[in-house]
């Protein structure tokens, strides 16, 4: 069993290796950081939706914005789309693969963001969120883990972590980086937390 610990945190360990030497994901996660941070300086909101993990992911960037990241501050304006009461009307009413967008289609507004989390970077309703957000001239930025993915080509910014095989390492790296976002935008907007 301990050979299977240390192999698997060794594999973890080769991902974020990776990405650390990965200078154009560096820049996309600085670029989104700045996207962030102009959006809510703007007085804009930021939505995130993604498909099981990546739900929840969604869910906790939206938590650690709204609520509380590791200091005393004003909560930001950040919604993940993961209400059941809208996914489950409309997919039964419109499909599945609609309900990002329709909630896009309803909230979305000039000058928002969109965070959207797809491992494959191929999730259908993923990407009609991509595409609703994009009408409704909002920034959209993808966090993905295949390179050239169609959502990640479609977004404004892409941050791509191809993490290996399988999408547990993709999603941990997903998870650093949705914590360095935040953080980023907390150095911007709450510098005295940092001091």
């Amino acid at each position: 069993m301990k050979k299977h610990i240390l192999s698997s945190l060794t594999e973890a360990s080769g991902a974020l290796e990776q990405l650390m030497d990965n200078n154009k994901t560096i820049t996309a996660i600085g670029k989104a950081a700045k996207a962030l941070i102009t959006c809510f300086e703007n007085n804009g909101q930021v939505f995130s939706c993604g498909n099981g993990g990546s739900m929840c992911d969604a869910m906790h960037f939206a938590e650690e914005l709204s609520g509380k990241f590791r200091k005393e501050r004003k909560g930001l304006p950040a919604t993940a789309i993961s209400d059941p009461g809208h996914i489950s009307c409309v997919s039964n009413d419109y499909g599945y693969e609609v309900i990002f967008s329709r909630y896009m289609e309803s909230h979305g507004k000039p000058g928002d963001c969109l965070l959207a989390i797809s491992t494959s970077g191929s999730s259908m309703n993923i990407m009609k969120a991509v595409e609703a957000a994009k009408k409704k001239e909002m920034t959209v930025i993808s966090l993905t883990g295949r390179i050239q993915s169609a959502i990640g080509v479609f977004a404004d910014v892409d941050i791509c972590t191809p993490g290996g095989h399988y999408a547990d390492r993709v999603q941990e790296l997903h998870i650093k980086v949705i914590h360095i976002l935040i953080e980023l935008i907390e150095r911007k907007l709450f510098p005295k937390n940092y001091k």
